[in-house]
């Protein structure tokens, strides 16, 4: 039974206008942007882990942000269920934001340090008009339970600072959760935890996923993480996506030389084992001024010539699934 997709970016877009400094007084006739997101489209199906994986600055973080409306996208479509986010009021999108949430990458940034985890939980549910003491309490206390903070008792009177970091980020999913949401954006949760711990919290969210059928926007750098927890994955670089597919297909058989390099740079736990390496040259364009054609053809190990340097590859299907964005398949 194919699952009914409950978020969709068509073509979504973010240009952060450059003011100020050197670059615009070079330019000073001209606006110049940094093109963060330039034109992506894939879509999330409830109850279903959605990875998107690049290197920093690829444009993650902005998409996640921008499909929640915490950043406005400066073109393209928001589709939650089949409403139209992008053309909505800010004003009107108070009852709308209880059905998407976000977890954010650093638990000791985004807790208040001067709210108890009690306060900084009900705090969403005061905002959506819920005032009733008891509620408030039920509400809290089935949330703490969700992310294994138990008894929650020893737990709601505590401030961010008496808390370890895995600790943390469990509260930070829980305040994700209370208000039953139906869309979570994860963005990179675990990278500022301990190794020791960051199974523990991936596999709480895989727990969570399938007991409320949330579906997830999970963001990461780390490919090998995403095979663990996503279903399918995206992978994106300097705006764009290179390769989205089921992550099996994605990470076992890569087709974007892109994608190629990074699985090539994921460590191996075998020492005896050998694979062919890719090698990819120089440093990330800046986003202020792409290159023509391919977004990755001045690093690409398989540039082929002329078409690469000029003529943006399509995302095409390829079957399975698998979509890629690179000439070496539209010849």
């Amino acid at each position: 039974m194919l699952k009914e997709t409950l978020v969709k970016a068509e073509n979504l877009k973010k240009w952060f206008p450059v003011s100020g400094g050197f670059l615009s007084s070079l330019v000073s006739r001209k606006q110049i942007y940094v093109r963060a997101v330039d034109g992506v489209s894939f879509e999330i199906k409830k109850g279903e882990i959605f990875g998107l994986a690049g290197e920093s600055g690829s444009g993650k973080t902005t998409t996640g942000r921008m499909l929640l409306r915490l950043i406005e996208p400066t073109s393209g479509k928001i589709l939650l269920g089949k409403e139209d986010i992008t053309r909505i009021s800010e004003g009107k999108m108070k009852p709308i934001r209880k059905r998407m949430q976000i977890v954010f990458q650093d638990p000791y940034e985004s807790l208040n340090p001067r709210m108890t985890v009690f306060n900084i939980l009900a705090e969403p549910l005061q905002i959506q008009g819920i005032s009733n003491e008891k509620e408030l309490k039920t509400r809290v206390r089935k949330a703490l339970e969700d992310v294994q903070l138990v008894p929650p008792e020893e737990y709601t009177d505590r401030f961010p600072h008496e808390l370890s970091g895995g600790q943390r980020q469990r509260v930070a999913t829980a305040r994700a959760l209370v208000l039953s949401p139906e869309f979570i954006v994860a963005d990179e949760p675990v990278s500022m935890l301990d190794v020791s711990i960051r199974a523990e919290v991936l596999n709480l969210m895989v727990d969570l996923m399938n007991k409320y059928q949330v579906a997830f926007l999970y963001i990461t750098h780390d490919l090998a993480l995403a095979r663990h927890i996503c279903d399918r994955v995206a992978v994106m670089y300097l705006g764009k996506i290179m390769e989205m597919g089921d992550v099996d297909n994605v990470i076992l058989e890569p087709l974007h030389p892109y994608t190629q390099a990074l699985i090539a740079a994921v460590p191996l736990p075998d020492p005896t084992s050998r694979r062919i390496e890719v090698v990819i040259k120089g440093e990330i364009p800046s986003p202020i001024n792409p290159p023509s054609g391919c977004r990755f053809h001045t690093r690409c190990p398989k540039y082929i010539g002329d078409i690469c340097r000029t003529k943006e590859p399509a995302l095409v299907d390829l079957g399975k699934g698998q979509m890629v964005a690179c000439h070496l398949y539209h010849r």
